[in-house]
């Protein structure tokens, strides 16, 4: 019951989220500013929009070539159409309980390659770990670059006094983490370092397969397809073609975060890349119209390559 309770959850919050972020976004806009985000889908370039999904399928296919050489580190081999649409499946999957696309991925491998299932789990969490630290590698350097920008931000949004006293108790929550994590004995905490142990050792077999530059090459080849795909868009519209590519990497960064955790970004992503746009110049209007072309295309795309994984897996693999 509890797991039954916990799974509608994990579906119906991010759901109701995502559906009260809509409600709230359009509820702020005039009849006439309705009609100019319908505008700005009736006037968009779609060729952009097909070019951004063309990019996108080379990550899919770079992030099946990488799951492989983790797979044959571990001494199996796996067939690449099986890697690609589990990687679909995947995707799809996250569609609607976030992160359950790792989850689907290891059973996809396990149920057509016969690859035990805490070990293709296993290479999933490593790519995870990997993935992360490229991603905090982007929300660095984009700190240092649009630092200016950010400050001011938050600023407006914030008072300081806010943020002072945030900073503070940021700081004791930090030392206080630090000094449980070093001396707690408590059950939770054993498991979490086991976990964290687990991480640090799909790290460090990354480090010794015999393939490890190339699958660090399509690591950083997979988050440069998502950027491109994320700037190509902004030549579908007129008002965002312009703003520059710092503003695309925080808008990318803000919207990566917003599909990392929701149901893929329902209602967040959208509204997120609005605001990051607003502050280089780009009206409410048109920034929300791209964050909607943006996700509903991506979103598309997911759904239609998950449906046909999910048809096409077990007619590959009859025996």
């Amino acid at each position: 019951m509890k797991k039954l309770l916990g799974k509608w959850l994990s579906i119906g919050l991010p759901l109701l989220l995502g559906i009260y972020l809509i409600y709230y976004k359009y509820n702020e806009f005039t009849p006439e500013q309705l009609l100019e985000i319908k505008s700005y889908f009736k006037n968009a370039n779609y060729f952009y929009i097909f070019l951004s999904l063309f990019i996108a399928l080379f990550g899919f296919m770079s992030r099946a070539y990488r799951w492989k050489y983790a797979i044959e580190h571990l001494g199996y081999k796996t067939r690449f159409y099986n890697n690609l649409m589990a990687v679909c499946v995947g995707y799809f999957m996250n569609l609607t309980i976030p992160r359950s696309g790792e989850f689907s991925r290891a059973l996809v491998l396990k149920k057509y390659e016969d690859i035990p299932f805490d070990k293709g789990f296993g290479t999933i969490v490593a790519e995870r770990v990997v993935d992360t630290l490229i991603f905090l590698l982007f929300v660095f350097t984009s700190l240092v670059f649009q630092f200016k920008v950010l400050k001011g931000y938050i600023l407006a949004k914030i008072p300081i006094e806010n943020l002072i006293l945030f900073s503070i108790i940021g700081f004791i929550g930090f030392v206080t983490f630090l000094l449980i994590w070093i001396y707690s004995n408590w059950k939770i905490v054993t498991i979490i370092k086991e976990k964290f142990s687990g991480l640090i050792e799909g790290m460090s077999s990354i480090l010794k397969m015999k393939n490890k530059w190339k699958f660090l090459f399509h690591s950083f080849f997979i988050w440069f397809t998502y950027i491109l795909m994320f700037y190509v868009t902004i030549f579908a519209l007129k008002e965002t073609s312009n703003i520059s590519f710092g503003a695309v990497i925080i808008a990318f960064i803000f919207g990566s975060l917003a599909v990392g955790f929701t149901n893929s970004g329902f209602g967040v992503y959208p509204l997120l890349v609005a605001e990051i746009f607003m502050l280089y110049g780009v009206p409410d209007t048109a920034g929300t119209a791209f964050g909607w072309l943006a996700w509903t295309s991506q979103t598309v795309l997911m759904i239609v390559l998950g449906g046909f994984s999910f048809l096409f897996l077990p007619l590959l693999n009859r025996k």
